[in-house]
């Protein structure tokens, strides 16, 4: 499973941006799906995730309300829709597959990982 993240870019605090997961060379439609992100001088966070079949859905606090975590089995796709961007959003966001098909905030249960894309906002 190899794993591209993209749709990172510079924005002003309040815009939004959307990232993309695509997976080209296997399907990810059987695996539990999430979002990370690392900012400089940091652990890498939890951000979102979803299950295989779209259904259950899991954020960490600092982001409910501003991102959507969804997924497009039929085009091997995980979105995360990113609203009310914050400065403090600012990070390398990366998309990971789980070993199962459940959603899970554990870093642990992520077995494959895409590259990462910036996501840089500016106040």
């Amino acid at each position: 499973v190899q794993l591209q993240a993209s749709g990172g870019g510079l924005v002003q605090a309040g815009g939004s941006l959307r990232l993309s997961c695509a997976n080209s060379r296997r399907t990810f439609s059987n695996n539990g799906v999430g979002w990370f992100r690392q900012a400089p001088g940091k652990e890498r966070e939890f951000v979102a995730t979803i299950d295989w079949r779209g259904g259950t859905t899991y954020y960490t606090d600092s982001v409910k309300g501003r991102f959507t975590i969804a997924r497009d089995n039929a085009k091997n796709t995980v979105t995360l829709e990113m609203n009310n961007l914050k400065p403090e959003d600012t990070a390398v966001y990366y998309c990971a597959a789980a070993r199962r098909p459940t959603a899970t905030r554990d870093q642990g249960e992520y077995q494959y990982w895409g590259q990462g894309t910036q996501v840089t906002v500016s106040s």
